[in-house]
């Protein structure tokens, strides 16, 4: 049995297509069958459930599929050490990133790190934190980063410096002409919220009860970015981490209103699959984002 026959069952599992599985192995579809044939031959057990008209994974199928995602992570973390002794790092670095994350607290960092290691290949997913932790889990990225990190059975936590929260505007709103404002000051509000699903909005919300705020959502989305565009139309108010908006508030879009008397802040954290073996590149990454801020 070799590493590329894990590879090719690693990828069947995860697009449930034969056809793409062979396109991303520049094999035949017939080939991806016979390899998967081969596997339960010498294993003994069905992997794939033939009863079912998708592509299904057995319970044997499914411990291959997780016993097989680790040696592969294992076999390109030994690869890129080994390539990466007496000359330039190099490798792969797969991290998979909440939207709001990746792109405004991850940005400086990313572009420093390709600088310093050209050689070196980040891939950087952005999704919605609970597929982050599964991602995790199931070994198809190396890192995680999360708001709010949580702990779960399987995954460990390095926790990174917090944002501090503020309180952003449209530029005629009331709350526009102060510099400062208490939390209390947003009770009875229109409010412009994450979905209540994200750890971001069970924050705030957490917060809100906790100084007895009652707001009026208008409006709950998914991104970051098409929250912002609706404060920016006057939809109502919103709190949003202080490095997400500096764009909009240098151009003049949005006002940003810092907190007085009390500071909040949103916990950050990398999450890693437990007693997962990070690669040289991995580990700099990590270091530089802890650095950062």
């Amino acid at each position: 049995m070799q590493i590329e026959t894990l590879k090719v069952f690693c990828d069947l599992v995860e697009s449930r297509s034969f056809s793409q599985a062979a396109a991303h192995n520049f094999i035949t579809q017939s080939a991806v069958s016979q390899q998967v044939k081969g596997l339960e031959s010498r294993f003994g057990r069905p992997l794939l459930d033939r009863k079912s008209r998708s592509i299904v994974p057995t319970d044997a199928g499914l411990v291959l599929y997780q016993a097989s995602r680790e040696i592969l992570g294992r076999y390109a973390r030994v690869e890129s050490d080994l390539k990466s002794l007496g000359q330039e790092m190099a490798g792969t670095i797969r991290v998979a990133s909440v939207y709001s994350v990746g792109l405004y607290e991850m940005s400086p960092v990313i572009k420093t790190f390709l600088k310093t290691y050209p050689k070196v290949n980040l891939h950087v997913e952005y999704s919605r934190a609970n597929r982050v932790y599964e991602d995790c889990l199931r070994g198809a990225v190396d890192l995680g980063i999360v708001p709010y990190p949580k702990a779960r059975k399987g995954i460990e936590i390095i926790s990174l410096p917090a944002d501090r929260l503020i309180l952003i505007c449209p530029p005629e709103h009331p709350f526009a002409r102060r510099r400062n404002i208490g939390i209390e000051k947003l009770d009875g509000q229109n409010f412009v919220a994450f979905e209540k699903d994200i750890p971001s909005r069970q924050a705030i919300d957490q917060i809100f009860r906790k100084h007895k705020i009652r707001v009026r959502v208008v409006m709950e989305f998914d991104n970051i970015d098409t929250l912002k565009r609706s404060v920016e139309i006057g939809a109502g108010v919103s709190i949003v981490p202080f490095l997400s908006v500096q764009r909009e508030v240098q151009s003049g879009t949005l006002v940003q209103v810092h907190f007085v008397g009390q500071k909040f802040f949103r916990s950050l954290g990398i999450i890693v699959k437990h007693k997962r073996s990070l690669s040289q590149p991995a580990a700099r990454f990590i270091e530089l984002l802890q650095q950062a801020q």
